[in-house]
């Protein structure tokens, strides 16, 4: 075969392409006026949930949970020799560590970045309909509802879906609805570096529904309003309208 011609393997092999020089301005400029935060800048800013530091990894975590499930399902009388009870230990291990207390490790923070609020939008951009689901901490029963989360821009925007990913964090640990209202409102408001943050949720707590005084109707509503949000009638007045008008369809 002649040194000319290309065999049918070299024709095959894919062109790395480089970005245009047009292009690279443009992509040091984007990377230039984004603000990337480690979780640990942000949960040094945030009020903490009670929690000591075990240094144990997650798969001993699960053995320990397990062991002593199957210690309260035995002594709750429960047959393990069961089917459909024999796994049910390791199951509930899982979930805790891997799935309803996620958010008690540090590691499983989203990662966040903002940008600069070139286009110097300076109104309230209003996130609802934020799905929270959490354990309350007294009983170990579900909570689960909505959160509508705002903010005025100052220098910097971020991207939406963060918003909901950072309620879904502290939403995955044992909770209570007061603390994590003001936990959403503390990382918002140190990433965003502005007061101007409110946070709205409403939500079930199913120790109320399932144990105690039954009660199948009731809701739950907290709000933590900061900045022009507390102090201005009018922007208080816009955000509740917002939060009106979700609860009401």
């Amino acid at each position: 075969m002649s040194q000319g011609r290309k065999t049918k393997q070299e024709k095959k092999s894919p062109k790395k392409v480089a970005p245009s020089k047009s292009m690279v301005p443009v992509l040091e400029r984007l990377m230039e006026k984004e603000v990337l935060f480690t979780p640990k800048d942000i949960l040094s800013r945030v009020r903490p949930t009670p929690m000591i530091e075990t240094h144990m990894p997650d798969d001993e975590k699960v053995r320990q949970i397990t062991e002593k499930f199957t210690e309260i399902m035995t002594i709750l009388g429960l047959d393990l020799e069961n089917d459909s009870l024999r796994k049910t230990p390791q199951r509930v291990a899982k979930m805790y560590v891997h799935e309803l207390f996620q958010g008690m490790d540090k590691r499983n923070f989203p990662k966040i970045t903002v940008i600069e609020n070139d286009m110097n939008y300076d109104q309230m951009i209003v996130v609802k309909d934020v799905s929270i689901i959490s354990t309350c901490e007294h009983h170990f029963i579900t909570i689960h509802g909505l959160a509508h989360i705002a903010y005025i821009p100052n220098r910097r925007v971020i991207g939406l879906s963060k918003i909901n990913r950072i309620a879904r964090y502290f939403s995955k640990r044992p909770q209570v609805q007061e603390r994590l209202t003001k936990q959403i409102a503390d990382a918002l408001s140190y990433v965003l570096d502005t007061p101007n943050v409110a946070v709205y949720i409403d939500a079930k707590h199913y120790c109320v529904i399932s144990r105690g005084v039954e009660d199948i109707d009731s809701t739950t509503a907290t709000c933590d309003l900061r900045g022009a949000f507390k102090e201005d009638m009018k922007t208080r007045a816009e955000f509740m309208t917002h939060c009106r008008r979700v609860a009401s369809r």
